[in-house]
Formats: C-alpha cells, sequence, structure tokens
C-alpha cells in the first residue's frame, strides 16, 4: 500500500532529514586513510543519538548496525568492520534515522584520501545520474520516468545500473511501496502523485551490473569485480516539482 504523507508528516520527515544529511557532511571531514569503517558505524551511530533520534536500521530483518558501509566492489549493505580504510578506498555510507516516528534515508559516496580520474568520473556520473532521476518525480509522471532518465544518462557515460536493488516508499516503515528502479521505459509503471515519498538511489558500477552475494547473506557485490558507487536522496512528490528531505546544502 502506498501512503500520500500529509504536511505535518512530510515537515517531520524534513527535520529527520536534516539531521541524516548533517552527517553526511560531517563525515566529510571524518573519513581519512587509517580509520575504519566500525569508527565510521561509531560515529554514524552517535550522532545520530546526539540528535534525539534513532538508526533505524538496527534490527531491521535482523540488521544489527546503525549504517551500512560497502567499499571499492561492493554494491550494498557492506558491514561496518575493523580493518583499516586504505588511501583510494570508494566508499558508500547508508543509513536510515528515526525522529519521533519520522525516517529518512540517505548514502552518500565518499573517497579515501586521494582519488584518481576513474573514480571521479564514477562518482560524477552517480550524483548527477541522481539528480536526473529526482528531476522527473513529479506528478502525473509515472515510475519508468525516473529509470529511464537515469539509466539513459549512465549507460551514454559507459557504466552500468544495478538492477537488483531498487529506491522505494518511505515511512511509516523503512521500506515502502511503490519500487523505484534506477533503470525503466518512460511512460510506463505507476503514475506519480503528490504526497508520495521516495528514494532515488542509482547504484552505478564500472564494469558489468550483474551483483553477486557474500555468504553473510546481506552484502552484495560486482559480479565481474569493478567498482560500484551510490547516492540517495529522500525526496517528497509536491504540486511544485520534487522537494528533497536529505539536502545537504550544496548537494
Amino acid at each position: 500500500m502506498i501512503t500520500l504523507k500529509s504536511q505535518r508528516e512530510i515537515d517531520a520527515m524534513d527535520e529527520s532529514g536534516t539531521i541524516l544529511a548533517n552527517m553526511h557532511i560531517a563525515l566529510r571531514d571524518f573519513i581519512k586513510p587509517g580509520i575504519t569503517s566500525w569508527d565510521i558505524e561509531e560515529f554514524a551511530h552517535k550522532f545520530i543519538l546526539d540528535n534525539d533520534a534513532i538508526p533505524e536500521q538496527i534490527g531491521f530483518e535482523g540488521y544489527e548496525y546503525a549504517t551500512c558501509i560497502s567499499i571499492n566492489d561492493e554494491i550494498c549493505h557492506g558491514f561496518p568492520r575493523k580493518e583499516v580504510l586504505k588511501n583510494g578506498d570508494l566508499i558508500k555510507v547508508d543509513t536510515v534515522i528515526n525522529l519521533k516516528g519520522a525516517l529518512s534515508d540517505s548514502c552518500w559516496s565518499y573517497v579515501v584520501g586521494e582519488s584518481n580520474p576513474e573514480k571521479d568520473h564514477l562518482m560524477e556520473v552517480t550524483l548527477k545520474a541522481m539528480y536526473k532521476g529526482i528531476e522527473q518525480a513529479k506528478v502525473g509522471n509515472r515510475i519508468g520516468d525516473i529509470g529511464h532518465a537515469i539509466q539513459s544518462y549512465v549507460e551514454s557515460e559507459n557504466l552500468s545500473v544495478v538492477r537488483e536493488f531498487l529506491g522505494h516508499g518511505v515511512g511509516p516503515t523503512l521500506h515502502e511501496s511503490p519500487d523505484v528502479p534506477s533503470y525503466g521505459q518512460p511512460g510506463k509503471g505507476l503514475r506519480l502523485k503528490e504526497g508520495m515519498v521516495i528514494t532515488v538511489e542509482p547504484m552505478v558500477n564500472t564494469g558489468s551490473w550483474k551483483s553477486k552475494m557474500d555468504d553473510n547473506g546481506w552484502t552484495a557485490r560486482t559480479k565481474d569485480g569493478g567498482l560500484s558507487c551510490q547516492f540517495e536522496h529522500t525526496l517528497v512528490i509536491t504540486k511544485d516539482g520534487p522537494r528533497i528531505l536529505t539536502s545537504q546544502n550544496d548537494q
């Protein structure tokens, strides 16, 4: 079932989203060579609690951590761990927070230390693809319009879009209808309505879009060992266009 959010619910989710955005902004300075993804997990968990919110992912289908932290060829749902991050690692930090019942969901990608042209291109295309998808999230459009905008741009840059993991509705629980693929055909799929709150979250690979699952049953990685990047915003569809609830001031 798809729930259309009231203005009161949207404002509450916006407040939740501001906390999550500020967490990602703070991570820009925190992430550096020599720390571990477990350090990032502890930093994020404390940041959420210090802002009177709770990490919604803990306990979701048995998941144990406040964040998913995926490194290099890991696409999503990587476990935080105590291996030291190396200069040049591409990491994705994804979390959902709950502020007095109002949820927000956002993933951001970072390079540890120094980047290179391949990673810069991958990150630039993934970020731009997310915003191209968000531009299509308006009343009267269809789900396929979002996915087509993402897929056509990514593939024009000789990269690929992951198929197995999707954006989704948010609130009152973490994963709600509708599914929001990062691929598709224009004019196809569910029609978008005012008050829908969804995530747009392209996962983009340097090689094949195909994935494989680790033995832990959670972590997906690229089948060919290529790099993967992800950016994600939570947004509400309004009569005036999409309103991003997890905006990081400049992004």
